[in-house]
């Protein structure tokens, strides 16, 4: 019979590869890390957006007819308004906004509804106003200070400005005026002392 030849292996015996060392582990940390970092900024973790004010139901609102319902059919369906005009107290707003907090927690504004009722003198809807951004005008804020009367001292005047103005024996009197008490006079009111 002849030999059968086994296949050749290379000269090195077969080896379990070792632990990995620290710094490949600390590869892998540092990416794992990174990583979270980086989905830290994903929308998974943003913040839950915020429903405030009325909101109105089209439904409810269709059911209400200008010339035919009241302030208390409004009412029932819709709820209580928002705000009333401050000069016409016949126009309620119904205000409807959806916000998310951004950076520094300031409410970002995703979605705003206004509905505007106008009633007659005698409580009848006349008009359904629906309002969006469109109908909306810019208001420039003012940056102007409101004077008050007084001086203009600086907080290191203000804390080191009684310095000096007060004498222990002054005529003030020991607690600063408050009717000669402790300061060795009379005191006020009732029967001398002997």
């Amino acid at each position: 019979m002849p030999a059968t030849h086994s296949p050749q292996r290379s000269g090195r015996p077969h080896m379990i590869p070792p632990f990995p060392s620290p710094s490949f582990r600390f590869r892998r940390v540092a990416a794992a890390a990174s990583l979270l970092l980086a989905l830290a900024g994903c929308s998974f973790f943003e913040a839950k957006s915020q429903v405030r004010g009325n909101k109105i139901d089209p439904d409810a609102l269709a059911e209400l007819t200008p010339g035919t319902s009241t302030r208390a059919d409004a009412t029932a369906l819709l709820g209580s308004p928002t705000a009333r005009a401050t000069f016409d107290d016949n126009s309620w707003i119904y205000i409807n906004e959806t916000t998310r907090p951004r950076i520094g927690r300031t409410p970002g504004i995703l979605d705003q509804r206004v509905v505007v009722l106008r009633f007659s003198e005698a409580g009848v809807l006349q008009e359904v106003r629906r309002l969006n951004e469109d109908d909306s005008m810019p208001v420039s804020v003012v940056a102007r200070a409101t004077p008050s009367p007084g001086n203009d001292t600086s907080l290191l005047g203000e804390l080191f400005g009684n310095i000096g103005r007060f004498s222990p024996g002054g005529s003030t009197g020991g607690l600063g005026g408050l009717g000669g008490i402790g300061g060795g006079e009379a005191p006020s009111g009732g029967a001398p002392t002997p």
